[in-house]
């Protein structure tokens, strides 16, 4: 006799269980232990030892929903059959937690700098059996399941288990492997269902326009070995630096107007670069992005390198190659915002979780884009450790983090009335200013020899000063003045030049008050301004 009572059968069936792992799989009971296995689609079930195979009992008016006694714990498998097809396999609610208790401490702290290596999807071996182990932080949920072609995209096949209150949901999906396409189905406050979520620590992604994530190793053949332990002496203050800013997907096409995969890139835009005498590379935003048509600035998957030139590795072999002809590799990284499209971050688990709730603070009118809440620690913890993963698992040798002066102010591009003060009246964004400092200080002291660069706008103090010197800990910053006066003294006609001399001598009057990259911006050849020639 089962002691599964109807009413939780019934939450299990239904999809809406809020602890699938308390009910499904092996549990001790007074007599021995019991399996329950929900496989929908079954008609008939064997549960599978090294020694015996015994069929299930269907549980009454449940289709799908089987129990079997035990006399003890063992390992098994599972075999159905139904519709005329028959299959065997692991039961995911037989295994245990892969995430331990340091883990769910750091993560609820919000200190987790690796945040990278327990979230997301992770090729493993679990209990002797290899698979993939998902997990994703959503803390209001009622219940989260990992849905793909693997489970006919059924929520109810594998709901997650919920680790306490990190708000952190995991399972270890067996058998599952590289290549497989998976989202998050998620049910927020009130047992509402969510549009599906890709993974905001997915490492890969669908071709647009499909945008499942898609689990993927981060794995590189790395012979570059020579750059990374001298590179800090090509990336210093007084060193001659000399940077080609590319987008990849415009820079050259291939025939058929095909955008060039990252190994093509690494033999043509490498090689261009390395003979036109520049010290660095800098790409725009390689993280996903939904749309086509955009430079990748309105980022969806921060962990992931755009499938459009190739696979997580294919990156790896396009850094290594720059590396190994003499080149750094900068990436634009966008931590001031992230666009609205349904699958992203936006009221990930039914709440305004990334995001402020109060559009005065977490709406970005000039972009239509969202703005991270950097005051809470979660966030935080998912920014600064993002940083961290390029620069260490893609060897980056820097960050040009754009549109800094959009995270400084409160009142960035609104009028009064649309923003709302910080705590002493002002309108300095305290929690988005530690944010900047936290990422410089961890990523200057976790990974030697970068370079931290800010596209920053407007006069700001100290944005390149160390920030145990009160500053916001940039190695860098770029000159926009600069840039603005040489572009509107060179766009004159040449017999007027001589009345705007002060603007190509100006900048000199605050050259040393920062550690200065003379910029020419890719926003200058966009929106109709025209070529730079």
């Amino acid at each position: 006799m089962t002691a599964l009572d109807p009413a939780t059968a019934a939450a299990i069936t239904g999809g809406w269980h809020g602890d699938p792992f308390a009910v499904l799989g092996p549990h001790k009971r007074t007599s021995g232990w019991e399996i329950t296995a929900f496989v929908p689609g079954a008609e008939r079930l064997w549960v599978v030892t090294a020694k015996t195979e015994v069929e299930a009992q269907p549980y009454p008016g449940q289709p799908g929903l089987f129990t079997h006694p035990m006399p003890r714990k063992l390992d098994y498998r599972l075999r159905a059959e139904g519709h005329g097809n028959t299959w065997e396999f692991d039961d995911p609610f037989r295994f245990g937690p892969v995430l331990g208790e340091l883990d769910e401490y750091l993560l609820g702290e919000g200190t987790h700098r690796r945040l990278w290596q327990v979230l997301g999807a992770h090729l493993i071996r679990h209990e002797g059996v290899d698979g993939v182990h998902f997990a994703v932080w959503a803390p209001n949920a009622e219940r989260v399941s990992v849905v793909g072609d693997f489970n006919i995209w059924d929520g109810r096949r594998h709901p997650m288990r919920r680790r306490g209150p990190t708000g952190v949901w995991e399972i270890f999906v067996p058998g599952l492997g590289e290549g497989a396409t998976y989202k998050y189905e998620i049910k927020g406050p009130g047992g509402s269902l969510l549009p599906l979520k890709a993974d905001p620590v997915g490492f890969g992604s669908e071709h647009p326009p499909a945008n499942a994530s898609v689990v993927r190793a981060i794995t590189g053949a790395w012979q570059d070995d020579g750059w990374m332990q001298t590179r800090a002496a090509a990336q210093t203050i007084d060193a001659p630096i000399s940077i080609y800013e590319v987008h990849l997907g415009s820079w050259r096409r291939a025939e058929g107007n095909r955008r060039l995969s990252y190994l093509e890139l690494a033999e043509h835009l490498v090689t261009y670069a390395a003979d036109m005498g520049f010290t660095h590379i800098e790409c725009l935003p390689v993280s996903e992005y939904p749309f086509d048509g955009s430079w990748g600035y309105q980022p969806v998957g921060l962990f992931a390198p755009t499938i459009r030139h190739g696979t997580p590795t294919e990156f790896s072999a396009f850094v290594d190659a720059a590396h190994r002809r003499g080149l750094g590799v900068i990436l634009d990284w966008v931590p001031g915002h992230f666009p609205t499209d349904a699958h992203g971050l936006g009221r990930f688990d039914g709440t305004a979780l990334y995001e402020h709730q109060d559009p005065r603070e977490g709406f970005h009118q000039d972009w239509s884009t969202l703005i991270y809440n950097y005051g809470r620690v979660e966030v935080k913890n998912y920014l600064v450790a993002n940083a961290l993963y390029w620069l260490e698992e893609y060897h980056i040798d820097g960050l040009r983090v754009d549109a800094v002066a959009s995270m400084l102010y409160r009142d960035y591009s609104r009028e009064a009335g649309e923003w709302i003060p910080n705590r002493d009246g002002g309108r300095e964004n305290y929690e988005a200013i530690d944010v900047l400092r936290s990422v410089n200080t961890i990523s200057y002291g976790e990974v030697a020899g970068i370079m931290m660069v800010a596209e920053e706008s407007t006069a700001f103090p100290g944005v390149s000063r160390p920030v145990d010197h009160g500053g916001l800990g940039f190695g860098f910053k770029w000159n926009m003045g600069w840039m603005n006066d040489t572009l509107s003294y060179m766009g004159k006609d040449p017999v007027h030049r001589k009345y705007h001399h002060h603007q190509m001598t100006f900048s000199l009057a605050y050259a040393w008050t920062e550690n200065f990259i003379l910029p020419i911006s890719h926003d200058e050849v966009v929106h109709g301004k025209g070529s730079m020639l």
